[in-house]
């Protein structure tokens, strides 16, 4: 985010940091691991259950599990995640999740699990960190697998309906705005980019209640489509 962008407004309807922390992994199809031999990246060579336990999978060319076998067994390391918006906005990197903690050998050949120290959320410029017991008592919101194809549709193809929920908003936030794109959307509701000429703002649209699945999230979209269909034009952004 550049500097004379400005983070979106708190509020209490939104994930809570071991909660993003969470749905970052569950969304996640690559990471970079570093121990103190290497850095290595894995795409499509990890798995996270239910519970939040990360199994990393040692590509063939790999030394990662010898490594283990050579510190007997537990291995520092650091594990790194970077969450990429799905639309094309201006700073697509939406977070980055960091996770300190120890490798040790799993089940089958190459698997590796991570057990976790602490994890470490950059979001909005912020910092959070997450004890294991967050992490644990925490899960992953339900849209997160779902997420990026439901921003890309509407993006792709309903262009019309994101620049009707920017009449929801403010007339003040709409100021010198020229185009409006779908960022994030989790259970509670969905984030738009404002984008000016120089810089950007987020802005958080919330559903009436928290979606429980993909299929709520779509109809509580559609209500606010409909509360936005009476609000007056405000703005014609550029694509």
């Amino acid at each position: 985010m550049s500097s004379v962008d400005q983070p979106a407004e708190p509020t209490h309807a939104e994930p809570t940091p071991a909660e993003r922390v969470r749905s970052v992994l569950a969304a996640a199809t690559s990471l970079a691991v570093t121990t103190q031999g290497h850095r290595l990246d894995l795409v499509g060579l990890h798995a996270v259950d239910r519970s939040g336990r990360l199994v990393l999978h040692e590509p063939p060319d790999s030394q990662l599990a010898a490594e283990v076998r050579a510190a007997h067994g537990e291995l520092p390391a650091v594990v790194e995640f970077t969450d990429i918006a799905p639309t094309a906005v201006r700073d697509r990197v939406r977070a980055r999740v960091t996770l300190a903690g120890c490798l040790t050998p799993g089940v089958g050949a190459g698997a590796l699990n991570f057990g976790l120290a602490r994890a470490c959320l950059e979001e909005r410029g912020r910092p959070y960190t997450v004890e294991p017991h967050e992490y644990d008592l925490a899960e992953a919101d339900p849209l997160a697998s779902y997420e990026a194809d439901l921003l890309g549709h509407l993006d792709a193809a309903h262009a019309d309906a994101v620049e009707l929920l920017s009449r929801l908003l403010p007339a003040r936030k709409l100021l010198g705005v020229t185009r409006v794109r779908p960022l994030r959307m989790d259970r509670y509701g969905i984030v738009l980019r404002l984008e000016r000429l120089r810089g950007s703002c987020d802005a958080r649209l919330l559903f009436h209640a928290p979606a429980t699945h993909a299929g709520e999230a779509v109809e509580r979209l559609h209500l606010l489509l409909d509360r936005a269909s009476g609000c007056p034009h405000r703005m014609t952004p550029r694509r």
